[in-house]
């Protein structure tokens, strides 16, 4: 929602101010920059990356004008599934959970808590993990690495599409320069013409040196900013998940083990300890607040 309210305000912001100048937009209209400048940064993309991660590209950026489902409601959500999970545990072994890890779309608990399951990582991280404590023999500061590197893998791999699309972001003022210099050459060609005609181009050429700028810190650039953001977003949220889990597994209690994961949520999001023991003692949670959280 805020990154739709950005770009209104910046490009409402340009246009409101050439306006005010007695500027004529109709000038500012040049298909042939635009294709230009937009085809080829089209083309290093596709030059520069494999095509998972030009996919990764284009689905990170239309999730920028989604609302973020990591919100606090989403939390206390995760810690309450979590507390319901750890003590069927404690109560009735970790056997008892085998089927629910094995096949967690099925499982009765997890069903109950469908945003969870939607994140396929998290569903992953936390399942595979705790698959692991059922097959025994794994010592806890061994599962704390096994979590670590499943962290840091799944995070080069969101960050990739990122780092793509700041370099196209980083070479826009570039390709705008080369626009501007192609409508050069065309303005020479049309030296000996009418000085409106020459000021025409000269202005058309200038024009993909605008463009070229404007995309570049106007919009790709904030585009790639929020979707790292994003992806940060998700590391805090499995960084809670690997706290809870490895304090569970080193013999903390289960309120114990869900305080700690409270105590690693990000503190603008961080429900209190009250909010989080009247969620684990039944009281229901309310749906995820994802305006609020985008």
């Amino acid at each position: 929602m805020f990154a739709i309210i950005g770009i209104v305000v910046v490009f409402g912001a340009i246009v409101a101010g050439y306006l005010m100048e007695k500027g004529n937009l109709l000038v500012l209209l040049q298909p042939a920059e635009l294709i230009i400048i937009a085809g080829a940064a089209i083309g290093t993309i596709l030059i520069a990356n494999p095509m998972h991660i030009v996919k990764a590209m284009g689905s990170g950026a239309l999730s920028v004008f989604k609302p973020s489902p990591l919100g606090k409601a989403r939390y206390l959500q995760t810690l309450k599934m979590m507390f319901e999970f750890l003590n069927k545990v404690r109560k009735e072994g970790l056997l008892s959970v085998e089927n629910d890890v094995e096949k967690p779309a099925e499982s009765p608990l997890f069903q109950n808590y469908p945003d969870f399951l939607k994140n396929r990582h998290a569903t992953d991280f936390l399942c595979d993990t705790l698959r692991m404590a059922i097959i025994g023999g794994v010592d806890p500061f061994d599962m704390d690495q096994m979590m670590e590197r499943d962290m840091d893998v799944h995070h080069h791999g969101e960050q990739a599409p990122i780092s793509a699309l700041t370099t196209v972001a980083d070479s826009l003022p570039g390709l705008g320069i080369v626009a501007a210099v192609l409508g050069v050459v065309i303005t020479m060609g049309a030296i000996g013409g009418p000085p409106e005609e020459v000021g025409h181009k000269v202005a058309s050429a200038l024009v993909g040196t605008f463009l070229g700028i404007l995309l570049c810190y106007g919009l790709v650039g904030p585009l790639s900013a929020n979707m790292s953001k994003s992806a940060e977003a998700h590391h805090e949220y499995l960084q809670v998940l690997r706290v809870l889990i490895l304090a569970f597994l080193k013999g903390g209690a289960p309120m114990i083990a869900v305080e700690m994961g409270r105590r690693a949520i990000p503190a603008h999001l961080r429900p209190s300890f009250d909010e989080m023991e009247q969620a684990c003692k039944g009281a229901p949670v309310e749906a995820p607040d994802e305006t609020a959280a985008a």
